[in-house]
This record gives structure tokens, C-alpha cells and sequence, in this order.
């Protein structure tokens, strides 16, 4: 039997008009507050109530609300993960303002654009970044810079520890913005997608139904929270369910495999999956008590998608979503409702819109491949500060387009067959070469470069640069990768560098990474 949210807590909230989305997934804690709600999994055994969550939350607030900051004003978080990072993110709702996450590998030059893009009047930062982050955050005009790090040490719990633990969570509208997520550019230049309070509320309310949370679930939770799969799917999943959370700083194989028999339900990116299949311990006794494993971020090999069922006996599900979206897709949950079928992403979620449009621009309904375009209440507001940018995107009847290649089947199944531009993904994240190749063009020596993704069975997607030296330069490829390292986040930085006289090119002069793609497809078959 699915649980429903608290219905004194719901009642208040529709009663008030506030549909702050701290309210909506409040509304799902059980009755009894001194349950738990988080173990730690790793590090230190710690336990965390529900009531420690409602009292840490509002010291928090009342924090940021001491701050008189201006209304919108967005809290910049680059913090390792921790329970605290997520009792931030929840007081950020609380108190009424926006979110603004990001991932714990960016460096300096990505930092210093965030920040100076999203004028956030608040940034928080591990206390070992301090120095080189509220350098760039207070010559951007940031009044606040607090620390925080994943022993519970830090500034803002210093601060916050003077403050009240009783708030009222501010009144918002269902349009007002609650987060904004970066997303890199196909042009190099990233885009803050503005999420609403329904967009992500809406969208929990549907997972909840659709995925059959129940009664006495409980959550592994290994993924980073600095994006979409860790932070709303998987913790909204959670925190409006009532149900507890084992909570992993970092994935570890093996001591996830050990605590599986104590929970219902995993989320993970393929690269996890991999990594699970690797422990002996992953048996079907170990899964004995789960009742549903979730993939997304990244497609999920079909080999993976075998080996695991082979394994535990459990069929993985596949969902398919995006920063600017959350979910819109999903392999079904109930046998009921189809069966779950490897290399699709199923069917749109209850309220989402899933269209494919040829390259005629005419609508496609024979499962002809073409562009996706989608629609629902999930959908974002549009990009920060990109007013242009964000028509460019939508159509004319306002369906999003999504970038990306698909088709829909005869029994209605949604597949992604491609990306459009040159989008790779490596191990969830999403990377677009036109950025590296931005940094390596600006290299002494480099005359031009070219950056793909090469398939890779535990990232996915591994990505590979090709660079032509200007005429009498000799180039190093692990000095190239060494200076990348410094300026860009890891996962962005080429697994492999190659130097070659010249990059293959149509009649028009364009490069043709196909050509690349298909040369370097077996650089990883071993990895």
C-alpha cells in the first residue's frame, strides 16, 4: 500500500495557499518524529531522526533569514556530501529562497562563471576551498561566505547553532523558483536551468505513485547531491514517502552489497551497477528483501542490464530525464503495466507530453527516429538570464526540445538513440566537448582540437581528445591532460590525448567527429 502524506500537514499547507516545496515533502513525514529517518552507511554510525531534520532545518532558516537577503536571493553550495549538505539544501527551501548546487569537481575558471552568472547572495564552501572561493565569491558582490565540510564542522553549523529551531516555512507560489541547476553549454558557455516549486513537486508526487513507494521502504543513497538524480529523485523520493535513508558519503561496492538486506529500493548511474556486478557478494539472497533498482543519468548497457538480472533476479528500471525536466520517462514498476525492457526508457510519467519531430520538422508517429520534444507540469521555466536562449529551445505550443534523438515504438516505448550536437556522458555527468576544446585551443602549440566520447563499459563514455600541433610545435599529450586538470572539473578531462597532422573533414570544411568516433570506438574494449 503506497503512503500518502500527512494529512493535518497537507491540509495546513492547501489551507494557507504555500506551496513551498520544504512543505510538500514535510507533509510525508510520519507521525512520529523521533523515527529514524537517515543512518549513515559509511564514516561515522550516526542516526538522524525526523525531528532532527525539522529542528536543524529551521536553525538554519532562521539563519538565512537573519541575513536579510533580497527576495530570490540564490545560496551557492559546493560542498562534499554530506546529511548536513542535505538539511542546507532543505533550510535553502524553507526559508524561501533558491538553491543553487555545484559539483564538487569544478575549479577556479568554472567557479568564477557560476558565480558571476548566478550573483548568489550566499556561498557555502568546504573549509579546505575557502581561500580561493570567497576570493572569487566577494569580488563577484557574494555579502556571505560560510564553510561547511563533511565531518559536521563549519561556519554555518557554528552560526546556526545560535538560532531558534522553530520556523515557518515562507510562503511560495507554485511558479516561484526553488533551484537552479548549471548545465553545460553546446557552446561551452553553461545554462542555469530555473526550476519552480511545482516543477519539483509535481514531479515527487508522480514518482511517489508511479514507482509504488510503499509503507516501510528504505533507500540506499549512494549518488552525489549536486544534480538531479541524487538530490530530487532519489532524497524527494524519500523525504515525501516518510521512509529512511541509508546514506552513503561515497560508493562503496561492498558495503553497499552489505546493507542491501536492510533496504527496499537502490538508485544508481550505470557506472554503479558496474562496479556492483564486480563484488562476489551481489546474490540474490543479498537482494532478498529489495524491491526495486533504478538506472538513469547515462544509458545502461544491455549486458549490465542482463548480468544484473541474472544475478539478484531483480530487472533494472530505466527512467530518462533531464536538469532542465527532472523525470519524464520511465520503465514501468507494476508487471500490470508492461513489462521493463532493456534499452528503452519506457513510457512518459502520468502528466508528461513525449513527441518526436523528423528532421522535415513534420511530427513523427511510425517510430521514426527524430528530435524529442516534451511537455508537462515538470517542465523548467527556462534558462537563467538567457531569455533568447530559452525561446530558441521551446517551440512555438510550448514543448521543450530536449536535444536529444529518440523514437517511440508500436507498443509506445520511448528509446534514446543519440544526442544531439556532441553531447557525451561519462559516468552520469554530462560533458560537452566544445568547452574542452575551448581550453586545449588556447594552448601554446595547439592549432585546433576535437573531443568525442569513445564507449567505455564502466563510465559509459570515456572521453578522448585528437589535437593537430601548429606547424614546428611539439606537443605533449600528459602535459596537455595536466593542464586541464587544473582548469577543469576530472570527469571532463580526456582519458586519452592523441597529436595527429590533421582532423578528417566534409567539402564544407567541418570536422567529421563520426569519423573519430568510429576510429576510436575500441580504444577502451579492454578497460
Amino acid at each position: 500500500m503506497t503512503t500518502q502524506p500527512n494529512p493535518a500537514a497537507m491540509q495546513a499547507a492547501a489551507a494557507d495557499g504555500n506551496a513551498n516545496l520544504f512543505v510538500t515533502l514535510r507533509g510525508g513525514f510520519p507521525a512520529d518524529l523521533d523515527r529514524t529517518a537517515i543512518e549513515t552507511g559509511d564514516g561515522p554510525p550516526l542516526r538522524y531522526s525526523w525531528r532532527d531534520i525539522e529542528r536543524s532545518t529551521a536553525m538554519l532558516a532562521n539563519l538565512f533569514e537573519s541575513l536579510e537577503l533580497p527576495a530570490g536571493a540564490r545560496i551557492a553550495v559546493q560542498t562534499e556530501k554530506s546529511v548536513e549538505a542535505l538539511l542546507l539544501y532543505l533550510a535553502v527551501l524553507r526559508a524561501g529562497f533558491v538553491y543553487l548546487p555545484l559539483n564538487t569537481a569544478y575549479q577556479s575558471s568554472e567557479i568564477e562563471y557560476f558565480i558571476g552568472n548566478a550573483e548568489p547572495s550566499v556561498v557555502v564552501c568546504s573549509a579546505k576551498n575557502f581561500s580561493w572561493i570567497s576570493r572569487i565569491a566577494f569580488s563577484a558582490g557574494t555579502a556571505h561566505v560560510f564553510t561547511l565540510n563533511e565531518d559536521r564542522t563549519g561556519s554555518l553549523l557554528e552560526r546556526a547553532a545560535h538560532h531558534s529551531d522553530i520556523h515557518e516555512p515562507a510562503q511560495r507560489s507554485r511558479d516561484d523558483l526553488a533551484a537552479i541547476l548549471y548545465t553545460s553549454g553546446t557552446t561551452g558557455r553553461s545554462k542555469g536551468a530555473m526550476l519552480s516549486h511545482d516543477n519539483l513537486a509535481s514531479n515527487a508526487r508522480t514518482l511517489q505513485q508511479y514507482w509504488g513507494w510503499r509503507d516501510g521502504d528504505v533507500l540506499i543513497h549512494v549518488l552525489p547531491i549536486f544534480h538531479v538524480h541524487g538530490l530530487f529523485v532519489a532524497s524527494h523520493g524519500a523525504l515525501l514517502n516518510g521512509s529512511k535513508m541509508i546514506w552513503f558519503s561515497k560508493f562503496d561496492p561492498r558495503k553497499v552489497v552489505e546493507r542491501l538486506p536492510d533496504a527496499t529500493v537502490f538508485m544508481g548511474v550505470p557506472t554503479l551497477y558496474v562496479r556492483l556486478l564486480a563484488e562476489p557478494g551481489l546474490t540474490r539472497e543479498a537482494c532478498r528483501n529489495m524491491r526495486l533498482f533504478v538506472a538513469g543519468s547515462a544509458p545502461l548497457l544491455i549486458d549490465t542490464f542482463r548480468e544484473f538480472e541474472q544475478r539478484t533476479g531483480h530487472t533494472i528500471l530505466e527512467r530518462y530525464g533531464m536538469s532542465e525536466t527532472a523525470m519524464l520517462t520511465s520503465n514501468p514498476y507494476r508487471a500490470e503495466d508492461g513489462e521493463r525492457r532493456g534499452g528503452t526508457v519506457g513510457f512518459p510519467l502520468p502528466g508528461v507530453g513525449v513527441r518526436i519531430r523528423g528532421d522535415d520538422g513534420t511530427l513523427r508517429t511510425d517510430g521514426e527516429i527524430g528530435g524529442i520534444e516534451v511537455s508537462g507540469p515538470n517542465i523548467f521555466k527556462g534558462y537563467w538570464r538567457m531569455p533568447e536562449k530559452t525561446r530558441e529551445e521551446f517551440t512555438d505550443d510550448g514543448w521543450f526540445k530536449t536535444g536529444d534523438v529518440g523514437k517511440i515504438d508500436e507498443r509506445g516505448y520511448v528509446h534514446i538513440v543519440g544526442r544531439s550536437k556532441d553531447l557525451i556522458i561519462s559516468g552520469g555527468y554530462n560533458v560537452y566537448p566544445a568547452e574542452i576544446e575551448g581550453y586545449l585551443n588556447e594552448m601554446e602549440g595547439v592549432a585546433e582540437s576535437a573531443v568525442i566520447g569513445a564507449p567505455h563499459r564502466d563510465f559509459g563514455e570515456a572521453v578522448v581528445a585528437i589535437v593537430v600541433a601548429r606547424p614546428g610545435a611539439s606537443l605533449d599529450p600528459a602535459s596537455l591532460t595536466a593542464q586541464l586538470k587544473s582548469k577543469i572539473a576530472n570527469f571532463k578531462v580526456p582519458k586519452q590525448v592523441f597529436v595527429v597532422d590533421d582532423l578528417p573533414r566534409n567539402t564544407m570544411g567541418k570536422v567529421q567527429k563520426n569519423l573519430l568516433r568510429d576510429q576510436h570506438k575500441g580504444l577502451f574494449a579492454d578497460a
